[in-house]
């Protein structure tokens, strides 16, 4: 069953690692990546990453892409959202914070960020369009 708006989005603001995938060329499949990423419900996607990384590259030329999240242990949910790329710029000590005390331990978090490289990293940032999304388990 498809989830609503709210449950949607609340989901995709929980930290999950998420598949990002973009266009990678003709005769290509898409590249697919696992990224840490930022949501808040009702604003834009973000991650950084390297930028020169193949993503960071194909990301800007094809000016859009689709991230995947999911919940494998019961019930079985999922959402994917596909966008525009909106905007990009060097990251910042917050961008890199922020994002990485979603996914590790507080006692980690600064150690973390002072052994990033920051001059190499970019915040890349992607306007929600196209939502597929379900929850598994309401079928039961």
């Amino acid at each position: 069953m498809s989830l609503s708006v709210a449950a949607r989005e609340a989901f995709l603001a929980e930290a999950h690692i998420a598949s990002l995938a973009v266009e990678a060329g003709q005769g290509r499949a898409p590249l697919t990546v696992p990224v840490w990423y930022d949501y808040v419900p009702g604003g834009d996607v973000r991650f950084l990453t390297d930028g020169d990384s193949v993503k960071a590259r194909l990301i800007a030329k094809a000016g859009r892409f689709s991230i995947l999240v999911q919940r494998d242990s019961p019930t079985y949910r999922y959402v994917s959202v596909e966008g525009p790329l909106v905007h990009s710029r060097p990251s910042t000590l917050e961008d890199l914070a922020r994002i990485s005390a979603r996914y590790l331990p507080p006692e980690a978090v600064a150690g973390y960020v002072q052994g990033s490289d920051l001059h190499a990293l970019v915040t890349f940032r992607m306007r929600p369009e196209r939502w597929l999304s379900a929850d598994l388990g309401a079928l039961a």
